[in-house]
């Protein structure tokens, strides 16, 4: 394609139907050729503008014979009375969790009363005990975060969970490895011995603090490999089987607390620190262990048939019994475990790529590592344990009207989802799709059919990416606002890859989305 903008319609049209499709396309910039095409129902007074089609905003097309309307789903959408955004829910559950951190210092302020302070090693030993005790109950908020208490993952939303946890998890290394510290500084200046032959006779003759060496030196390994530069080297399953063992280090470390810690002598305090490891041990058991069995045995689940949409893409059909049980939102995800060989020791999340039916939900895989490749193989009768749902990627977040769906790659999954069950009426709902070539584009067709039902515009726009400079892009904010001229005024979703995502986020901003109405959730780990 020449450099410079030009307009070429091709004689062709594809009809659905009385509604007719016209697909443009043109050069975004003069550097890199993209693709755009629009599958809309096209308006009487439907027009072109520079070299992307704009079309009016009201769509005056014949009605057409909609399918049966999805689970969920209504023809118009309303703003629900006392639904809070989910930053609102998140600094709401922030007092608690600070709330007891108060309570932890609150143990120890019983435990020093009467304590003088006499030289430099007192001063050591407390600050080992009150990091020690803001450790041991950071330790039990970061297993909470990721017990997947469905409440927290519904609302707050799997991401926010995730970046919280991280955040959490560098204070976490640092309090305890500043416990072990100052203890072993404080003892050694006590009993004046170098510091090496201090912290060997504290492990070796101490009761269970061997154990909570182990248990620190487990969790120092964790974070080092969850740090950004070791994850992106590690296989999921390797990150996932190493997390395994932050279980054990909690059950390393309880012991020594309780029969050495100083600030829980009292039987009040040890009750309570008891308490609160035996609640979040519950919650991790029951919904990260019964709650996926149960529902398995209760629905039954089991692969129903695997439909490949692509060379590296395929759907597979879940079919089970009363799934309307589940609760189970458009654009929410699911943790599934195939009980097939070579694939059933993982769970891993998949997105719902289309709204689920009281029988059947599907999800969309692309291969992309060893166990998304085996997943491609799947036959059907193959049993599934599914845990969830999960995600705050829903209608649930929505704070208006219209809506602007963006997508890329396989990020199009809980989108097309979106698309065919959120309520709204003609030109409400509206999605970007960004791809890298036409036969990336995954659901065309169905795309199609959906635009044609709903009275919905759906832009594909196909092409490699530019990164040299924001303002080429295809999803640049000058662009956005030319495919979508009042989206500022829309409520924004996006899945996709992680660097569209951030790129696509600023281009928003810049195009005057507030922040609070761009939605996104992120599935790295």
């Amino acid at each position: 394609m020449p450099s410079g903008r030009r307009v070429i319609v091709p004689p062709q049209t594809r009809s659905a139907g009385r509604i007719r499709f016209r697909r443009v396309w043109s050069s975004v910039s003069g550097q890199v050729p993209v693709g755009h095409a629009v599958i809309s129902p096209q308006p009487p007074n439907a027009r072109t503008r520079g070299s992307i089609p704009v079309h009016a905003s009201a769509a005056t097309t014949e009605p057409y014979a909609p399918r049966r309307r999805p689970v969920g789903a209504s023809p118009n959408w309303r703003r629900p009375l006392l639904r809070q955004p989910r930053y609102v829910l998140a600094a709401l559950l922030a007092a608690p969790a600070v709330a007891g951190g108060v309570a932890v210092l609150w143990l120890w302020w019983l435990g020093t009363r009467g304590l003088a302070l006499r030289g430099l090693a007192d001063g050591l030993i407390i600050g080992g005990r009150i990091t020690g005790l803001l450790g041991g109950y950071l330790l039990l908020v970061e297993v909470a975060l990721m017990a997947r208490i469905p409440w927290l993952e519904r609302r707050i939303g799997s991401d926010w969970l995730v970046r919280v946890h991280r955040w959490l998890g560098t204070y976490l290394i640092t309090t305890l490895v500043a416990h072990a510290a100052l203890l072993i500084g404080g003892l050694a200046l006590l009993d004046r011995v170098p510091v090496g032959v201090e912290a060997s006779t504290v492990m070796l003759t101490y009761p269970d603090v061997l154990m909570a060496t182990v248990a620190l030196a487990m969790l120092i390994a964790i974070g080092t490999l969850s740090a950004n530069a070791a994850r992106k080297r590690l296989r999921y399953e390797t990150w996932h089987f190493v997390h395994l063992y932050v279980y054990l280090a909690v059950a390393l470390a309880f012991a020594h607390q309780i029969v050495i810690g100083t600030d829980l002598q009292y039987r009040a305090a040890r009750t309570a620190w008891s308490g609160a490891h035996v609640l979040v041990a519950a919650c991790v058991l029951w919904f990260r262990v019964w709650r996926p069995l149960r529902l398995s045995i209760r629905h039954r689940l089991r692969v129903q048939r695997v439909v490949r949409e692509a060379d590296d893409i395929v759907s597979i059909y879940v079919t089970g019994r009363r799934l309307e049980l589940l609760g189970a939102e458009a654009g929410q995800f699911f943790r599934w475990r195939f009980l097939a060989r070579h694939v059933w020791v993982q769970a891993h999340p998949f997105s719902l790529s289309a709204a689920p039916t009281p029988r059947t939900m599907r999800i969309t895989v692309k291969a992309v590592g060893d166990h998304t490749r085996a997943l491609q193989y799947l036959r059907p009768g193959v049993r599934v344990i599914a845990e969830g749902p999960y995600g705050a990627l829903t209608g649930v977040q929505r704070t208006r009207r219209r809506v602007l769906l963006i997508g890329a790659g396989i990020g199009i999954t809980p989108l097309r989802a979106l698309l065919e069950a959120m309520p709204g009426g003609p030109g409400d709902i509206a999605l970007v799709f960004r791809g890298g070539s036409s036969e990336g584009v995954v659901f065309q067709r169905e795309l199609e059919e959906i635009a044609s039902r709903r009275q919905a515009i759906v832009h594909l726009v196909l092409g490699p990416r530019v990164t040299c400079c924001s303002r080429h892009d295809a999803l640049s904010a000058k662009r956005l606002r030319t495919l979508v001229p009042d989206v500022a005024r829309r409520d924004v979703y996006l899945c996709g890859p992680p660097g569209v995502l951030e790129a696509t986020r600023e281009a928003l901003r810049d195009a005057g989305v507030p922040r609070r109405r761009i939605h996104i959730e992120r599935f790295d780990y």
